[in-house]
């Protein structure tokens, strides 16, 4: 029986493939901005997984700056004791958006698992704000996350690395930069192993929307779905680590913006289905 993917907060829930534009244009970051439903919303940026936490947050704060915030906060969490510190646990508290940057998602689930500030994140989204992230802050969101993997031979036993995620969004696992590194065998070997997840691939300035059973495409690039559910054989169970998996059937979607996913059903949306559907944050068509 699969396992049904499923938002377990109301606000809107965006994850990015990395890389995504900062200019003017900016389509994916300006959405995040919209979807909170303000005019001017408060922002906050986390930076905790990015080893240039200042170039990092200059980026964004410009950027955000330009598209309509209100204010861009600084949520610098660097350790676990930032993690618990109440100023920053307001600020969160604060935020109609709360973005995560890239870097290394390990060092975010370190840092934040079990902490008040990963408490405040989820009340906030409870309470209805976006919770967006690219890269190492997309793969987090899942109940399970990819950490680690070569890119160029990981259909092998064991190669790719998980562990718990923040657990914004389950039945799904994420992986990003997904095109440009070339992390196909990363999410077919996690599928041979754990059929009942969907792995979500996201290409660079690639966003999925997941908001009840539905996961919107969004941004110029590509989302690549890999629904393992319906394998009918692998060899995965009778190997030794590190030795090549055999699996059959695996189903695979490429989706553009305007393009949608019913993570209940496992069908792909068109354009015609999804424009009709009503969305509670997002615009009619995406």
């Amino acid at each position: 029986m699969n396992m049904p993917a499923k938002v377990s907060a109301r606000g809107p829930l965006v994850a990015i493939g990395g890389a995504e534009d900062k200019s003017e244009e900016a389509d994916i970051l300006s959405r995040v901005l919209r979807w909170s439903g303000l005019n001017a919303p408060v922002v906050g940026v986390i930076t905790t997984a990015s080893a240039i936490p200042d170039e990092v947050f200059a980026s964004y704060r410009e950027t955000f700056a330009a598209l309509g915030a209100s204010e861009v906060l600084d949520i610098r969490v660097r350790d676990r004791a930032d993690a618990a510190n109440a100023t920053f646990v307001d600020m969160i508290g604060r935020a109609d958006v709360i973005f995560i940057s890239g870097g290394d998602q390990m060092r975010l689930t370190n840092v934040f698992g079990g902490s008040a500030a990963l408490n405040k994140i989820r009340t906030r989204h409870a309470q209805g704000a976006v919770v967006a992230g690219t890269s190492a802050g997309a793969a987090c969101q899942s109940q399970t996350m990819v950490y680690g993997g070569s890119p160029d031979d990981s259909l092998r036993k064991g190669a790719v690395k998980m562990t718990a995620g923040f657990g914004f969004v389950n039945g799904v696992i994420i992986d990003t930069h997904f095109l440009q590194r070339g992390r196909f065998s990363r999410l077919m070997e996690v599928g041979a192993t754990n059929p009942e997840y969907l792995g979500v691939g996201l290409g660079e300035d690639a966003a999925v929307l997941f908001e009840g059973d539905v996961l919107r495409a969004i941004g110029p690039g590509h989302v690549i779905l890999v629904d393992s559910s319906t394998i009918t054989g692998s060899n995965v169970f009778d190997l030794e680590d590190g030795e090549a998996v055999a699996v059959h059937n695996v189903t695979m979607h490429a989706l553009i913006s305007g393009y949608g996913y019913n993570l209940r059903e496992r069908r792909v949306l068109g354009p015609g289905e999804l424009g009709k559907m009503s969305l509670e944050h997002s615009d009619a068509h995406t």
